[in-house]
């Protein structure tokens, strides 16, 4: 359904985003891949992508927390590609400790990519839409959007002020063929958060699968992960014509957690 279209997913070489980038190319959408990686596992992504899906597929290793790196992409997108139709900012880092040890450059680095990033690329993909009257910006924030968690201090003020720049966004193109919504996973099972689970089986001494489930147990109600999949056909249909007036949304994919 969005065949012809060119999309950016950031964050895109691994977890949620590639489940993202994989179903959008499903959808038959030109992608611009990012993440970093080796450079031989990234054109072998990149590779599969065109043989799978028939898509036209770039790849830029832009730095999130870079701005120049940021704006670069979005031109090397519109050369390479011919446009940018699509913005999906998914990149994001994690740190975890309590507030007042916080060291100060993890909070700046999870502040630059987490949230600056969507700032930026959203200010650097603009122009090209409202030329076209027709763009999708899909933010990627999360259940701490929404509500906090301890020792989450820098990712919670981040993903907190993905939900607030969505909404104006998606104000200021109230008027135009431009939505902006936001999908707010729960624990979705990605590289990220096997790092989390691993950290707290080593911590509390237990087992890596009684450390997931013991995660779950605590927050989502389903006692099952999302998954990327799932995440991406939601990116799709937020991309849609049925989606044309969803506009400023926090979407959960939660398990039932913000229902608690």
């Amino acid at each position: 359904m969005l065949k012809g279209k060119t999309a950016i997913v950031t964050g895109s070489t691994s977890g949620i985003g590639l489940g993202i980038a994989r179903a959008l190319g499903g959808a038959g959408t030109h992608l611009m891949l990012n993440g970093f990686g080796e450079a031989a596992q990234i054109e072998a992504l990149r590779a599969g992508f065109v043989k799978e899906f028939g898509v036209k597929v770039a790849y830029n290793g832009a730095d999130m927390s870079k701005p120049d790196q940021i704006h670069a992409m979005v031109r090397a997108a519109v050369e390479e590609l011919g446009s940018v139709d699509i913005l999906v900012n998914n990149a994001g880092i994690q740190h975890t400790a309590p507030v007042e040890s916080f060291p100060p450059d993890r909070w700046d680095a999870v502040i630059a990519i987490n949230l600056s990033s969507a700032f930026h690329a959203t200010q650097a993909a603009l122009p090209g839409m409202k030329t076209r009257n027709w763009g999708r910006i899909v933010n990627i924030a999360s259940t701490h959007g929404l509500i906090a968690s301890v020792e989450k201090s820098a990712y919670v003020a981040a993903k907190h002020g993905v939900l607030g720049l969505t909404k104006t966004v998606a104000l200021e193109m109230a008027r135009t063929g431009i939505t902006c919504n936001a999908i707010c996973p729960g624990w979705v099972l990605t590289p990220l958060v096997q790092k989390q689970i691993d950290a707290r089986a080593e911590r509390e001494g237990i087992a890596v699968e009684q450390a997931k489930r013991d995660l779950l147990a605590e927050k989502q109600p389903s006692g099952e992960f999302a998954t990327p999949e799932q995440i991406g056909a939601l990116c799709v249909f937020l991309c849609s014509e049925a989606a044309a007036q969803i506009r400023g949304a926090a979407m959960p994919v939660d398990g039932g957690w913000l229902a608690q």
